[in-house]
């Protein structure tokens, strides 16, 4: 076995840093869609109450695309690493671990969340009828939990398998499945919340289906196989610490709305959540855009590090931090000037709710650009092969907002948890940028004599 592609030798490190980070970044939004889609149907079939129920059932459902895309991006890494090094052979065995992992979450994330998922609404302060509705969405994902999963990461296996496009296109076949159905479950058929997730998790089955196609086909050197064979309990381990702090990412996402719903209920009402879960739309569709251009600069980097140029990864890492900035600051602007109208995408006339989620965006939103340098910071050490830090940077992010969350209410009221995850990540960003300053300077000084050309 052999390669059969990479990187063409006369593209300039921006060309090579756009081949990759254009389709992530179509490739993250098209998979937001699924949330924000339902979204949209949810807020105006259902109404606020059913956004209040579908932002308390994110938190929990979160997690399985945070497991899919831990095990895609791990084992994603290696791959990349593996074409640097010219070793199919570690590609192929990072493919098959990858696998195997799928498989073995799947069943363990589908008895955690058939057994504890009321539970984790209780947790946030549902009460007896938002709880009915979100429960419906947290059940299906759990019986459906290794579609979700494997969905998560077969993208991110192929596009470490240098074929961007085909991840890319996989993913719209999902989504254009999911907005089709979603009109179908819960515009003509009446089936709410449940009929959400039944359209998400076909969709995601469709995607899941294209990319093991994909790996059976001659476009891949690399082949799916569910075997125990050759399987080593430490290669699994790489994988899960490679990916891990994409995890914690995901985990912090999912604490940080949980402790939000929860804080929202006491200090303000169901309207307020169905709010923040509008804001929370706005605030996806940047993140996505941030993880989207992270993702997309992860294998060239991988790859520059597989085949040691340093100054390469320097000058990719600095190009996706101009453009996370820039990205930040032009959808935050567009929010500020033009709020009703985004917010009526997932409103249908009622205007305290208006009300409530333009206050949230101003309050809320302001430093999003820094929480996408963060998310880019933890998806570069990870890309080197520095999984520590990458699990520190996530880890810190965490904890960080808990004691904004804890006092600022208590001082401000509903402000207070508004204004909570700015101001927390304003303080996070000051420790984690210039670590990456750090690091790419070291790089470029211990090994300037292995600088190359652009490829």
């Amino acid at each position: 076995m052999q390669f059969t592609h990479s990187p063409p030798p006369t593209l300039t490190i921006s060309q090579n840093f756009w081949r990759y980070a254009i389709p992530s970044i179509a490739a993250m939004l098209v998979t937001g869609l699924y949330q924000i889609v339902d979204g949209i149907f949810v807020g105006h079939y259902v109404g606020y109450q059913g956004l209040a129920a579908i932002n308390m059932a994110w938190p929990i459902t979160y997690l399985l695309s945070g497991l899919g895309l831990m095990i895609g991006i791990g084992g994603g890494t290696l791959i990349s690493i593996a074409r640097g090094e010219n070793n199919p052979q570690h590609a192929q065995r990072a493919l098959d671990h990858a696998v195997l992992l799928i498989a073995a979450v799947s069943v363990i994330a589908l008895v955690l969340f058939v057994h504890f998922g009321e539970t984790l609404l209780t947790i946030q302060g549902a009460n007896h009828t938002i709880k009915a509705l979100a429960l419906q969405y947290v059940q299906s994902f759990g019986w459906a939990a290794f579609i979700t999963i494997f969905a998560g990461a077969i993208p991110m296996l192929i596009r470490n398998d240098d074929s961007p496009k085909i991840a890319t296109g996989l993913l719209i076949a999902g989504a254009l499945t999911n907005i089709a159905l979603d009109y179908l479950f819960i515009g003509i058929f009446k089936w709410q919340l449940q009929g959400a997730a039944i359209a998400t998790i076909i969709a995601q089955a469709v995607t899941v289906i294209g990319g093991i196609i994909y790996f059976c086909s001659s476009y891949s050197p690399l082949r799916i196989h569910l075997t125990m064979k050759n399987i080593r309990f430490n290669h699994c381990w790489k994988i899960v610490s490679l990916g891990s702090s994409v995890l914690i990412m995901y985990l912090y996402a999912s604490f940080v709305v949980a402790l939000h719903n929860y804080q929202f209920m006491q200090y303000g009402t169901e309207l307020t959540v169905g709010a923040f879960a509008i804001v929370g739309y706005m605030m996806t569709l940047y993140y996505l855009v941030a993880e989207g251009i992270a993702e997309g600069m992860q294998p060239p980097v991988s790859y520059y590090y597989g085949a040691k140029k340093p100054q390469n990864i320097s000058k990719t890492t600095y190009l996706a931090i101009k453009v996370t900035i820039i990205a930040g600051i032009t959808w935050f602007a567009l929010l500020y000037s033009f709020p009703r109208a985004l917010i009526g995408l997932f409103n249908s006339g009622n205007a305290a709710l208006t009300s409530e989620a333009i206050a949230g965006i101003k309050l809320h939103l302001f430093a999003m650009f820094l929480d996408g340098l963060i998310v880019l910071a933890t998806v570069y050490f990870m890309s080197v092969d520095k999984a520590g830090k990458a699990l520190a940077i996530s880890v810190s992010n965490m904890l960080v907002q808990l004691p904004f969350l804890y006092f600022l209410p208590q001082w401000l009221g509903v402000n207070g948890v508004w204004l909570s995850m700015p101001l927390s990540t304003i303080l996070l960003s000051f420790i984690v940028l210039p670590m990456v300053w750090s690091d790419l300077q070291q790089r470029n000084k211990v090994a300037p004599s292995m600088s190359q050309p652009a490829i």
